[in-house]
């Protein structure tokens, strides 16, 4: 099993910037994929960004080039960069993983993100 927990989340201005961090504990040598979804009020859950273990990157259409996603595989730790915040961008983001041979995504808690326009 694998814990994720969030952090980073916030107000901000349309415009600016916000950085999300995931710590990740527990089997974290197992874990493939990380990465992050968001869930705006009414709307299903949807992908931000994941990365995997060896780097492969994948972005939704609507973030890409304003959104960067790292990871400290060291540390457990991966990071959602997000400049040029949109009000759209509003949502609870929530930290994902999955795991080696398994196809069930492990969540974290969820963190705030508010753009005023």
């Amino acid at each position: 099993q694998v814990q994720l927990v969030e952090s980073g989340g916030g107000l901000v201005q349309a415009g600016g910037s916000l950085r999300l961090s995931c710590a990740s504990s527990g089997s974290t040598v197992r874990i493939k994929t990380i990465g992050w979804y968001r869930q705006a009020p009414g709307k299903q859950r949807a992908l931000v960004a994941t990365i995997t273990r060896g780097g492969s990157l994948n972005y939704a259409d609507s973030v890409k080039g304003r959104f960067t996603i790292s990871r400290d595989n060291a540390e457990n730790m991966v990071y959602l960069q997000m400049n040029s915040l949109k009000p759209e961008d509003t949502a609870v983001y929530y930290c994902t993983a999955i795991m080696y041979g398994s196809s069930y995504n492990y969540w974290g808690q969820g963190t705030q993100v508010t753009v005023s326009s």
